[in-house]
Parts: C-alpha cells; structure tokens; sequence
C-alpha cells in the first residue's frame, strides 16, 4: 500500500487524527472518572491510574495542533508569501484559538449561572494556552521549512528547561491573569512548560513536510525510536540525585516530565502508522474522534462536569463508572460520526434547517 493511501479526506492525515484520537479516549474515561467516582474509592489503583493516564491528553492535543501549524507554516512557504503574511496567517490561527477559548468559557459560565463567579470566563484552560502558544511561536515562520525542524525542537527545549526557573521567580507585582498565562500552575495551562509540545510539535509537522511521502513509514519507526529514548533517558536524568535547579516539581515544570510525555506521543504516533495501514481506509472511531476533537471536548467537558448529571458526581462504584464512560465515550463517537456526515453534505435535511434558521453559519468546528 503507497503512503498516498494514509491521507484521510480534507488533506489529513490519518496516523494523525488516530494519535488526536486516542487522546481524546484518555480524556474522556478520566474526566468521567475524576467527576463521577465515589470518594472513598479514589485512593484506590484505578483512579490513581486513570488520572496518571489522564494526564497525558493536552501533551498530544498541544503537540498536534503545533504538527499542524507546522504544516501551515511550510504552506506558506511554498506559496512564496512574504514573512509578514506568513507571520499574520499564524496569528489568524491563534486569534481562532483564542476566539474558541472564550466562547468556550463564556457557555460553561453562563449554563452554570449562577453558581459560578464571571471570572472563570478568563480561566486559562487548554484552549486558551493553545492560542496563547500559537501566537508566541508565530515568529518562527521567518525560517524554512528545514530550519525549523531544529529551531523549533530548541525553542521546545528552552521553554521546557526554563519552566522551573519561571515557576520559581518573582511573580509580585504581575497581574494575575498575566501570570497564569506564564507561570506553571496545577490549576492552570500556562505557556511554561506546555508550550513545548507545541514547539515540538512545529519541528515534527516540518519533519513530516520535509519527509518525501514514500519515506513515511522509516520516518514513523525513527519516531518510534526517537519516542523511546526519550522516555528513558528523560526518566533515567529524572531520577539521579542531581539537578541543575535548585528547585523543582516533577509533576508540575520539570523538563524530564515534558520529554517523556514527547516521547509517548511521538511512540504512539508511530502505533497509529501502524494502525491506519491496518485500517486501510475502513472507518474507525479513534480516527473519527481524532477528526472531530474540538466538539467532542467542548460537548463532554459540559456533559461531565456541568449540571446534566449532578445527582452521579463523586457517588458512583468502580463498575458503574466504567459503564458511564463507556456509555459517554459511545455517545462521543455518535456526536462525531454525525458531524463528519454533516461536514460531507451527507444530512442535507439538516443542512437546509441550520440556512432557515441560522442563516450565518458558525464556522468554530
């Protein structure tokens, strides 16, 4: 089978929307886990492995959406455009990104109305650091497409090696929202460290543009490979009693926690090479998931942990909330599959309703 055959429709690419998808069923069996297990089971080895797992969603999201602006970036520079468009089209994705992250906000704001402060409306979630990154990052459309497989694979490893040293510094004085945006934080998606995926994710997009197609598959091993050691060496420097900061949290700014969550990523994608071949263009739902993301997080995020199913939150036994998350990550894959039809022009009845009524189409999704 030649590599053509691993494009999926609208220009994607299949392994891709696979990883993309994968970590939307991680994210989706650990936030029903985390809103939905009763108390007193949460110290037990399902929910400590669920929510480690759990963790590992924005990595592939963040380092996806730069694998994407990598190939935007290398479009640009085939079309010949000046540095400045290339510099204002990565700033439109960004505006996007942010323009998603505020509505996003102001629904769950305003559907939990009025039990939550307005504030929450600039809570840097995901969606926020993803524009915030996207922005920041845009500068790097001054190199070609070469250049940027080592240039932005840098920058990743500077934002990552200077998180402790952010985390660490003199915040007083700074606006808080300035410092939530920045300064790693639990409660928060701050540029340091999770930008790194996003740079990271900018020099394997221009990897894969640079790679000729019929080389996908030993470029997907080298990313296998690449993957792994990273995991081990990353853990391996974790884990001496050196360190080069005189203070660090593992889980929330070291660098060797963003090198090995690179690396999963990086070895998954390879898995879902492997996968797609296998596939060979049937459907599937972790691709479908994988397609369609955005609403399934926007849709799920509010299911989960909006009022829908308050009465549940925090009561429910082990099996009953692996039945719940398999019911929500079914309902999830029926969300999506229904949108790809939509978007095909396969629901014409309801194309026609949404023109009646809602005469501007919302592009958002």
């Amino acid at each position: 089978m030649s590599a053509e055959r691993i494009h999926a429709s609208q220009g994607r690419l299949s392994f891709l929307d696979w990883t993309r998808g994968l970590g939307a069923l991680i994210m989706l069996q650990g936030h029903v886990t985390h809103s939905f297990m009763a108390k007193d089971l949460r110290e037990g080895h399902f929910f400590v492995l669920s929510q480690f797992i759990g963790g590992m969603p924005p990595a592939f999201f963040l380092f996806l959406t730069g694998v994407t602006l990598g190939f935007l970036m290398d479009s640009l520079s085939r079309k010949e455009a000046s540095v400045w468009k290339r510099f204002t089209a990565a700033l439109y994705r960004a505006r996007y990104l942010f323009i998603v992250a505020i509505l996003f906000r102001l629904q769950m704001w305003a559907f939990a109305w009025p039990y939550t402060p307005f504030q929450d409306v600039f809570r840097v979630d995901i969606l926020n650091c993803m524009g915030f990154a996207v922005a920041a990052l845009a500068w790097l459309v001054i190199f070609d497409t070469r250049q940027r497989v080592l240039y932005a694979a840098v920058v990743g490893l500077l934002i990552a090696g200077c998180s402790p040293l952010v985390t660490h510094a003199d915040w007083s004085g700074i606006p808080p929202i300035v410092k939530q945006y920045l300064c790693p934080d639990a409660n928060f998606f701050s540029f340091f460290p999770w930008g790194a995926f996003l740079a990271f994710g900018i020099s394997a997009g221009s990897v894969i543009r640079v790679v000729p197609s019929e080389d996908y598959g030993k470029m997907m091993q080298w990313s296998m490979l690449v993957g792994f050691g990273l995991m081990i060496s990353a853990n391996y420097f974790s884990s001496i009693p050196y360190s080069l900061y005189e203070k660090s949290d593992f889980w929330l700014d070291a660098p060797g926690l963003v090198l090995i969550k690179t690396g999963v990523v990086m070895s998954l994608a390879g898995i879902g090479y492997l996968m797609t071949l296998y596939l060979n263009g049937r459907w599937s739902a972790v691709v479908t998931l994988g397609q369609h993301s955005l609403p399934i997080y926007w849709i799920h995020i509010e299911l989960v942990y909006g009022r829908w199913l308050g009465s549940w939150k925090e009561t429910l036994s082990l099996g009953q909330t692996l039945a719940l998350s398999l019911f929500v990550i079914a309902l999830m894959v029926a969300i999506a599959e229904a949108k790809g039809r939509y978007d095909r022009g396969q629901m014409p009845n309801l194309r026609s309703t949404i023109a009646k009524y809602w005469p501007i189409r919302a592009t958002l999704f």
